[in-house]
């Protein structure tokens, strides 16, 4: 994205925003909602129930870990046309998973088989909604619309992250079960908006692809029905094997979401240890999202003043004093601010790589191609809680931000040397 804005990107966004388009912004921050109650409660509930720092961590990275495996496959189906119908019954199924944690916690203290059993049913969900949800901005509204529907969609996420842990704080309080049957709730109302969604959400083919990218069609499979599977499922890996800016949004994206989802567990631990319950963790994580709403609505017109690639590179550098003061911090208003600078960044970069990545991606690849995507994001999302509780338990709860700065340090030198090529990738 160039400095300055053309008549094009003035006419989009004078453009009214379409039904769909409303009913997609609804039912992904109706998701962000829910999962934002339920998901900052769900650590505070295993401790409570006697388990260790280390355990919950396991299971948040487990049940992550286990997502990944259907994301890609779920993809397939959805590029064929079958994108609706799997991101409803996916929907459907995550509600009724939540619902049945919410009944198993009224009850009293469930096991930890039950409780684990019932998060991966809901995660295999939401990763099959999310791979088919892929590519979804590209079918129902134009390309000159993608990078204010992505912001819109960004937005609504860190508009969950206000209201969905103080919610679940407050929930959490008068009762252990109403976090989870809220968020049950949630993917009920996502799944009604995706039935209500007139536009044709089957990949429209025939579309140019750019910048050298691979063709608007599926890769011709070489023999039987066996190599035809390998082919569908490789084919968004094949793209972003051959695109430099789908590695580059690729490798940002998921070490950054990595850092943050370790960030946030090391700040669970070291609240939990000072004796902090679930609503001073829903203030800084409320305070994180009022900063990344802000950072969201403000991206486009940031970028565009400022350039894509410099933008990139002083963002990835801007994160490491951050997390490293992470590594000191002890009180919930320190890591709120600390968080909601973090994230007030964060979404600057995000927006600008998710839009060029729908623009970058054939229409018969988006949702293979955003399952990659999302597998590595999901992927250093699962591993993070996991190290973070190791780090906690074996060296102190200042360990997962040290570590993270580290990593921050790594990535943003690479971004720093490539910064001659991402500056003709992201024009």
């Amino acid at each position: 994205m160039a400095p300055g804005t053309t008549a094009a990107d003035r006419r989009a966004a004078r453009r009214p925003i379409s039904r769909d388009v409303r009913l997609f912004w609804c039912a992904s921050a109706g998701d962000a909602l829910g999962s934002q109650a339920s998901g900052v409660v769900l650590p505070l509930l295993l401790l409570g129930l006697g388990h260790s720092a280390a355990t919950v961590g396991l299971i948040a990275g487990v049940s992550t870990a286990a997502g990944l495996l259907l994301a890609p496959i779920a993809a397939v189906p959805a590029d064929r046309g079958a994108r609706k119908p799997v991101m409803f019954w996916s929907a459907t199924v995550s509600a009724l998973a939540m619902a049945g944690l919410a009944a198993a916690v009224t009850r009293g203290n469930p096991p930890l088989a039950l409780l684990l059993g019932t998060v991966l049913v809901e995660r295999f969900s939401t990763a099959v909604y999310e791979a088919a949800a892929a590519g979804t901005v590209a079918m129902i509204a134009p390309p000159a619309d993608c990078p204010r529907v992505v912001a819109g969609l960004s937005a609504g996420d860190q508009g969950a992250l206000i209201l969905g842990p103080a919610l679940g704080g407050a929930l959490y309080q008068a009762s252990r079960a109403l976090p989870f049957l809220a968020d049950a709730v949630s993917y009920a109302v996502a799944a009604g908006c995706v039935r209500a969604l007139s536009s044709d959400l089957r990949p429209r083919h025939g579309t140019a692809p750019k910048d050298g990218a691979a063709p608007d069609a599926d890769p011709a499979p070489r023999t039987g029905p066996a190599r035809r599977m390998w082919d569908e499922l490789g084919a968004g890996l094949a793209l972003v094997r051959t695109s430099p800016f789908l590695r580059l949004a690729l490798t940002w994206t998921a070490t950054v979401n990595g850092v943050i989802v370790a960030l946030y567990y090391g700040a669970v631990f070291t609240l939990q240890k000072g004796g902090h319950g679930g609503a001073p963790m829903g203030l800084v994580l409320a305070l994180s999202g009022a900063a990344g709403l802000i950072g969201s609505l403000a991206a486009p017109r940031v970028v565009g003043r400022i350039g894509a690639a410099r933008l990139l590179v002083t963002v990835s550098w801007l994160l490491v004093p951050l997390a490293a003061g992470l590594a000191t911090a002890e009180g919930p208003w320190t890591y709120g601010a600390l968080f909601g600078v973090f994230c007030l960044l964060m979404p600057l970069v995000a927006v600008v790589l998710q839009s060029r990545a729908l623009q970058e991606t054939p229409p018969a690849l988006q949702a293979r191609t955003g399952a990659v995507l999302a597998s590595a994001v999901g992927g250093s999302a699962a591993l993070a809680p996991v190290l973070a509780g190791v780090f906690v338990t074996r060296a102190g709860t200042a360990a997962p931000a040290a570590v993270c700065a580290a990593l921050l340090v790594a990535l943003a030198w690479r971004t720093t040397v490539v910064r001659g090529r991402l500056t003709g990738a992201t024009a």
